[in-house]
């Protein structure tokens, strides 16, 4: 069984403030299984959009794990905005968490990106 979305977004705050940096919910979204979005900002002033990987990235039906994509990379504020919105008018239960870390370390774990162009 997967691990409920607010209980996930509760973890991950916790670890960023272990790793020394600061993590908000920006939005609430469905506490059993909201989809997460995971902005990303660092000192530099750019922003990255982390979105739940595709289905085609777990291995089989045991991976109860949470996989994101890299949907938006060192972008800025307003690219990462327009797209949160399109999000929301998608799927208006999804949770949007913003973190402030340079590095983000194993916080959560990302699927490779090779292949696809990021936009």
């Amino acid at each position: 069984m997967r691990l409920k979305s607010h209980i996930f977004v509760s973890a991950l705050l916790r670890r960023a403030f272990a790793l020394g940096g600061y993590a908000a919910v920006l939005r609430k979204g469905a506490e059993d299984a909201g989809a997460i979005f995971i902005r990303q900002r660092t000192r530099m002033g750019t922003e990255t959009l982390f979105a739940p990987a595709p289905q085609n990235f777990f291995e089989d039906d045991a991976d109860t794990g949470r996989k994101f994509e890299t949907r938006l990379k060192d972008r800025d504020g307003d690219a990462v905005e327009d797209a949160l919105a399109r999000e929301i008018r998608f799927d208006p239960d999804c949770w949007i968490v913003e973190i402030e870390l340079d590095d983000r370390a194993d916080l959560f774990d990302v699927v490779p990106d090779e292949g696809r162009s990021l936009s």
